[in-house]
């Protein structure tokens, strides 16, 4: 399996100390599995319903999957479907684009418009 895009969601000022840093290390769940977890496209709006519903102050990271090389790995997760996971730090430079994603009255992220 592969995407030319995969998505990862962390807060805010997760993003702004890689920023500062060059690098995303991950949030806690990520670094408590060993990896950081991203979704494909079709992915990403039900992960966000099943792990962050009404969590505030969130970002959407759209990242060039090519770009991370090996270190990508895609592995089974939510009923068999393939996850993409990264083992290793995330370059702040291959993220493509960073999209808020606020919440919308019924506890629903509002994705991007065309996602």
């Amino acid at each position: 399996m592969t995407a030319d895009t995969v998505f990862h969601i962390c807060s805010h000022s997760e993003w702004d100390r890689a920023q500062a840093a060059g690098r995303y290390e991950g949030s806690d769940l990520d670094r408590r599995d060993g990896f950081i977890h991203f979704s494909t496209r079709e992915q990403a709006v039900r992960t966000a319903a099943l792990h962050l519903a009404g969590r505030k102050g969130l970002v959407l990271l759209e990242v060039d999957a090519g770009s991370l090389g090996a270190a990508l790995k895609w592995e089974k997760s939510r009923n068999g479907a393939l996850f993409p996971h990264l083992y290793g730090p995330l370059p702040t430079d291959t993220v493509r684009a960073v999209h808020d994603l606020p919440v919308g009255p019924d506890g629903a992220h509002l994705f991007p418009k065309g996602f």
